[in-house]
């Protein structure tokens, strides 16, 4: 049974740093391509991040330069470093495989960022 466990999740103020994780389980994780996608309040579901089974990475333009995906197959975890966090990365932050292979989602992670 797929498990998606996201965690890290928190509130900072803008300008700071968070390090989401995600624990997986129940498929072939080491040969999955990952993803970290996030839900604003009224926004559609977005895709953050990606990173091949072999490392390679691919950011989303509004988060270049300050995110950054990374993973660690012998953990079965996929993680997010977050910096220089803005008001507007503000949102439920959750794992995936890329693509979505089901309709199966993880609680997610809250992030939000304000003084």
């Amino acid at each position: 049974q797929v498990r998606l466990v996201e965690s890290g999740g928190g509130l900072v103020q803008p300008g700071g740093s968070l390090r989401l994780s995600c624990a997986a389980r129940g498929f072939s994780f080491g040969l999955t391509t990952m993803g970290w996608y996030r839900q604003a309040p009224g926004k559609q579901r977005e895709l953050v991040a990606f990173i091949s089974s072999s490392g390679t990475t691919n950011h989303a333009d509004s988060v270049k330069g300050r995110f950054t995906i990374s993973r660690d197959n012998a953990k079965n975890t996929v993680y997010l470093q977050m910096n220089s966090l803005k008001p507007e990365d503000t949102a439920v932050y959750y794992c995936n495989a890329h693509p979505v292979l089901s309709d199966y989602w993880g609680q997610g992670t809250q992030v939000t960022v304000s003084l």
